[in-house]
Parts: structure tokens; C-alpha cells; sequence
């Protein structure tokens, strides 16, 4: 008899290092998801004018070309991981999301007979196939860590697992900002994306798949398979996802939306390079965010048994703290004072990264828990991620169109990228001027609309907290 069907379900799945182990990889490859995503976003002040790209097209790239097919490919994956063999399936999506990453450093304008595909058009394409393999990432861990630690345990290791997001944001700016500085975006695609196969390989050799249902409570109905329509039947039972749903939703819409632009912003509004932005600015705000998703996350943990309110309510402030700290950050001409700003603002945050996972998993029977983490992600990825940064690329651009406007020159005698620094030079001082009233500002407006929007977000969950009481199965067992 092994050590892992040994051990005792209401301790979790495996000895206590093996599963400390199995956390690390899942919580690896989530940072490794979210670096291979996030480097669009890094590296986008140099790209978007070697490719001649607008802040729309931009968001179109970072959000929707990647979030459409994430979502829809999300649903019938987490069937799969209902029933199916989660770690293989992580292992193949691993693999595929890394070979799309290398790939997207290879875009440029395809000729085929007389067809002329753009670089846009290819960069999507590859954004499309980094979105399909990394649809099989997060349902899949989520039920491998039900099964692999006991509620009570629960949520701190989700938050763990949580800490990818934003750890991944920081290692995408580190890595990426100094190879984009030290050579250029292409090479920080390959850098990368290659080590992602590696890691597919070594987790499928090394990581044993659970017993379904292993940690619940004894008694608990196992069910081999759910319809969708059963799964959605049980949600519609729970209003505490619903209201956890909209809440991750808005500040999924806000947060994607803010990340893909912010290098962007702060390139072109305190004229710092691509790699000093990512390093010394969205780095230590990335390091920041991910020890207030852990911090958030213990909190919760400690304040769950008394208080199962507090995985709602503890996410819900943190929103609402970090609005006039995006606010100021986006306004303030002190690079250094944007900075701090952006430090506290993701620090206090993060923590509903935790709670969707935690309320998720918490109000939904054993049968549905990837169901229930794929709907939760179909709706927060395609409004949130799908439009966040879409909204915020579409607002930038009609505020420096109609800024340039005011100012009397007609939009096709200026384009943004003319007044990037590498072109400005060719311009007459009148229309350089023109790019020094709307260069920056109209992307600062856009950026400031969308961190007010973070107060919706924390409304939802405080609504949460309302039904958990009557919604958590691990505290009501039926």
C-alpha cells in the first residue's frame, strides 16, 4: 500500500510533502499560464508601433482574440476533467499554450500567392492557440486540489495556487522587459515559451492523479458525470456564485484591462523605456499582488471557521481600497509616487482571486466543481479579460481622436504611433504639439474610467457575503 492510499481523506490526498509538491507544480504552471499570456502586454510598447497597431487592435489582441476561444474551449475541457484524466490533460495543454507562445514571436506579414495576411492578423491567430491550450489549465487544477486537500485546508492552498497570477505577471516583466530591452520582443516570446514543454513532461511523470471525491466528507453521493444542464441546474440554486460571478467579472474586466495597458502608459507617459517600466515598476507591483493574494487568502483561511463570511467580505474592502490608489496612480507626474501607488493598490486587491476559487469550489457538490470553476471562468474571461482590454484600447483611441480634433487637425493627418519617440522627429512642431497634449493623456483617461469601475466589483461581493451561510455545501453538507 503506497503512502498516498495510506493516508487518511480527512487529512487530503498523499503525505503532507507530496502534496506540498503537487501544489508547487500546479501553482508553477499557473505562473508559467499567466507569464505566457501576460507578455503581450510587456512588451507591447515596442510592438504596437513596429507593427503599426492601434490601442484598439491592442486590446483586441491582449483580451478578445485570446479570451474567445479560452472560454469556449473551457467548457468542454472542464467536462473532461469531471471525468477524465486531469493531469494528462494539464500536460497536453501545457505543451500546446508554450509552442503558441513561441510562435506569436514569429508574426509578421505572410504573403500567400496573392493573399497578404497582416502581422495583426497572425499575431491573433497565434493569441488564439496560447487561449486554447490555457483553457485546460485552471478547471482541471482546481479539482485536482479539492481532491488532493481537505476543507478545511482548502482555501489556503487555493491561495497558493492564486499567487500564479500575479507571480506570473512579475516573471513576464522581469524576463520580458529586460530580454525586450537587452534585444527585442521576438526573442522574449521564445525565451519564454520554450522552458513550457519541459515542464508538460516532468508533470506528467511526477504528479499521480487522485481519487475523485477523495477529500469529501464521508457520505458524500458520488456521481461519474454531470450534464451541463444538471450543473447549471445546482448553480442556479446558489446565489452566492452568481453575485462571487459578477464581482470576479468586473474586476477581472478592470484588472486585464489595466495590466495590458499600464507598460503603455507608463512608457508613454514618463517617456521610461519598455524594460525599465516592466522591472523596476510592474515587477515589484506583481511581487506586491501576489503576497497580498497570499496575505488576503491566510486571512480568509484564519477568519473561516468563525467568521465564513470573511472569503467575500475580506476581498470586497480590499477593491474598494485600492480605487484612489489607481486613481492617483494614473493622475500623479511623480513616477515614484505612481509607483508606491501601484504597489499598495495591487497588494490590497488580489484577494478575490482566492475567494472565486474558495466560493466556487465551497458552494457546489463534489460532481460539479470543474463545472462550476469553467462557468465561473467562461463568464469572467470573456466579459472581463475578453473586453477589458478592448475597452480601455477602444476608449484611449476615441479620446485621442477627438483630442486631436479639438485641436484642429483632421485624425488621418496624425496617427498615434507618429508621435511614438522614434517618429515624432518627422513631424511639423505644430502636430508635434498636438502629440504632446493626447499622446499619453487619452490612454490616462481611459485608464482612470476603467479603476473607478473596481467599486462594482467590490459591491458584488459584499452581496456574496450575504448567502454564504445558506450556500457553502462544506458548512451545510446535504
Amino acid at each position: 500500500m503506497t503512502a498516498a492510499t495510506a493516508a487518511d481523506p480527512s487529512a487530503g490526498f498523499g503525505t503532507s510533502r507530496y502534496r506540498t509538491y503537487v501544489l508547487s507544480a500546479l501553482t508553477l504552471i499557473y505562473i508559467l499560464n499567466f507569464v505566457d499570456r501576460g507578455l503581450l502586454a510587456v512588451v507591447g510598447p515596442e510592438l504596437v508601433p513596429e507593427l503599426g497597431l492601434s490601442d484598439t487592435q491592442f486590446g483586441l489582441l491582449t483580451g478578445f482574440g485570446f479570451a474567445l476561444l479560452y472560454t469556449i474551449v473551457g467548457i468542454p475541457l472542464a467536462r473532461y476533467a469531471d471525468k477524465g484524466h486531469r493531469v494528462w490533460l494539464m500536460s497536453i495543454c501545457v505543451a500546446l499554450w508554450s509552442a503558441m507562445t513561441v510562435l506569436c514571436g514569429l508574426a509578421t506579414e505572410i504573403t500567400i500567392g496573392s493573399v497578404t495576411i497582416g502581422a495583426f492578423w497572425v499575431l491573433l491567430m497565434c493569441r488564439v492557440g496560447v487561449g486554447i491550450g490555457e483553457a485546460g489549465c485552471t478547471p482541471p487544477a482546481n479539482s485536482l486540489i479539492a481532491d488532493y486537500y481537505a476543507p478545511q485546508d482548502r482555501s489556503q492552498a487555493l491561495g497558493v495556487y492564486a499567487m500564479g497570477v500575479t507571480l506570473g505577471t512579475m516573471f513576464a516583466n522581469l524576463i520580458g522587459g529586460w530580454v525586450t530591452d537587452a534585444f527585442d520582443w521576438r526573442t522574449a516570446f521564445f525565451v519564454v515559451g520554450l522552458p513550457g514543454v519541459l515542464i508538460a513532461v516532468v508533470f506528467k511523470l511526477t504528479v499521480k492523479e487522485p481519487p475523485r471525491g477523495y477529500t469529501d466528507p464521508p457520505g458524500t453521493k458520488s456521481v461519474e458525470s454531470v450534464s451541463l444542464q444538471e450543473a447549471i441546474r445546482e448553480l442556479t440554486t446558489k446565489p452566492a456564485f452568481w453575485y462571487m460571478t459578477a464581482g470576479a467579472t468586473v474586476a477581472a474586466f478592470c484588472g486585464y484591462g489595466i495590466s495590458s495597458f499600464q507598460s503603455i502608459f507608463l512608457v508613454r507617459a514618463h517617456g521610461i523605456t519598455t524594460g525599465e517600466a516592466a522591472i523596476w515598476i510592474n515587477a515589484p507591483v506583481s511581487l506586491s499582488s501576489a503576497v497580498g493574494t497570499f496575505a488576503t487568502g491566510w486571512l480568509a483561511t484564519r477568519l473561516y471557521q468563525k467568521h465564513p463570511g470573511a472569503i467575500a467580505w475580506v476581498p470586497g474592502i480590499g477593491l474598494a481600497l485600492s480605487v484612489p490608489f489607481y486613481v492617483f496612480a494614473f493622475t500623479t507626474d511623480n513616477l515614484l509616487f505612481a509607483a508606491i501607488s501601484l504597489i499598495i493598490a495591487g497588494f490590497v486587491k488580489y484577494g478575490y482571486i482566492t475567494a472565486q476559487y474558495a466560493i466556487g469550489q465551497g458552494v457546489v457538490t463534489m460532481r460539479v466543481r470543474a463545472m462550476a470553476t469553467a462557468v465561473l471562468l467562461f463568464v469572467a474571461n470573456l466579459i472581463g479579460y475578453g473586453f477589458g482590454p478592448l475597452f480601455i484600447g477602444a476608449i484611449s483611441d476615441i479620446f485621442f481622436v477627438n483630442g486631436v480634433a479639438e485641436l484642429g487637425v483632421a485624425a488621418e493627418e496624425l496617427t498615434r504611433n507618429q508621435c511614438h519617440p522614434r517618429a515624432i522627429g518627422e513631424l511639423s512642431e505644430t502636430l508635434q504639439n498636438v502629440c504632446g497634449a493626447v499622446y499619453s493623456q487619452s490612454l490616462q483617461s481611459a485608464m482612470v474610467i476603467m479603476a473607478l469601475l473596481y467599486v462594482a466589483s467590490s459591491l458584488c461581493f459584499l452581496l456574496t457575503w450575504g448567502r454564504l451561510d445558506k450556500d457553502m455545501v462544506d458548512r451545510n453538507p446535504s
